[in-house]
């Protein structure tokens, strides 16, 4: 049976794809294996697939002063001697990696023992680790044309980034119940990623009683961001996180408020859902920035600036976005950027067809 090693984590955005390709890899009779930190949140996202999972020592890299600029090094240096120990082990054909921290001594490591590597660069110019990363994999994965002039042209491939097939089934009646929402009344849904958005949440629940009078919300804050005081408000509900539930929440919603991470605004587009993008910017190199002008520019999203953000501007935003949904839709509807995982899948099998 062939063997594959997928590697990814620090968000949910460098686990999610992963996730959307395992239907595919186990129908090609892959036999599949996680390589991941210990305590990472990928370790709980791949927990309900049932896949072998190990975790190693990881360290972030930091373009900025910090103490542990000094100590994080070691932990990569250790995270790749574990790495190194488990693909001996193991023995895969090829690594997959969808990136961050976690995923350069692994895909180091792999390329040590001669193990085809193909990575996914997910934002518009590539992050440090996949950086590291690029020199010694077979192929990169992108999810924006722009990205391909950042890449040598012999490795660069157009993939778009793995949708979970599952988000598109959600039912739209169990959410509504779950969330006690009225089905008359449309829904905004507002998403800050799995680690939440704290200047997002404050701006959403500043601008409640305004949005409240026209719509629903459903607020997917991040773990340990829930408003108590919020707890009772008619037509507002919110979760730390969801998971299986996520699908029926997509479904109910009419419009999304987002980051602009690239696998969430994908997934926005796979699903055809007018969006409201709020850019990371603090503690950012851009790349948030970047991939909401690329939507904007294609006619997909509408992109608010987190400094400009006002009460006002936030409800005439969503107004805005609302009443001209068909617009974002119908240009949602001619992208080309389809068949991600297909692709994705016919690259590893070529890759290790030749390897």
């Amino acid at each position: 049976m062939k063997k594959i090693v997928l590697t990814g984590g620090g968000t949910a955005g460098h686990v999610t794809p992963n996730i959307a390709l395992l239907p595919g890899l186990q129908e090609l009779g892959y036999e599949v294996h996680y390589i991941g930190s210990y305590e990472g949140i990928e370790s709980k996202l791949i927990a309900d697939f049932n896949i072998p999972y190990y975790g190693i020592s990881t360290g972030k890299f930091r373009r900025y002063l910090d103490p542990k600029n000094f100590s994080d090094p070691f932990r990569v240096i250790k995270g790749y001697t574990e790495a190194r120990k488990i693909l001996k082990e193991l023995k895969p054909d090829i690594v997959f990696s969808k990136g961050g921290y976690v995923s350069v001594p692994v895909v180091r490591a792999a390329a040590s023992l001669k193990i085809p590597c193909i990575i996914h660069e997910s934002d518009m110019t590539p992050g440090l680790a996949n950086k590291l990363c690029i020199p010694v994999a077979k192929k990169v994965c992108c999810n924006f044309p722009e990205t391909m002039q950042y890449i040598p042209e012999d490795k660069a491939v157009l993939t778009g980034s793995p949708i979970r097939e599952e988000l598109s089934k959600g039912n739209k009646i169990a959410a509504l119940d779950l969330c006690g929402f009225d089905a008359n009344t449309p829904v905004i849904m507002v998403i800050g990623g799995s680690l939440g958005a704290a200047n997002v949440n404050k701006a959403v629940r500043d601008a409640l009683p305004e949005l409240l009078k026209d719509f629903q919300v459903v607020h997917i804050c991040g773990k340990d961001k829930i408003d108590n005081m919020l707890l009772t408000t008619k037509g507002y509900k919110q979760f730390e996180y969801v998971k299986a539930e996520l699908k029926d929440i997509f479904a109910m919603a009419d419009i999304v408020i987002s980051r602009a991470g690239a696998n969430a605004i994908c997934e926005l587009l796979a699903l055809q859902k007018p969006n409201l993008l709020i850019p990371l910017m603090a503690g950012s190199r851009g790349d948030q920035i970047l991939n909401a002008r690329s939507f904007e520019s294609q006619g997909y999203s509408k992109v608010l600036m987190e400094d400009d953000i006002t009460t006002q501007l936030l409800v005439d935003s969503v107004h805005e976005l609302y009443f001209n949904k068909k617009t974002y839709i119908d240009a949602m509807s001619n992208s080309h950027q389809k068949n991600s995982i297909k692709t994705i899948l016919n690259l590893i099998e070529q890759t290790v067809a030749e390897s």
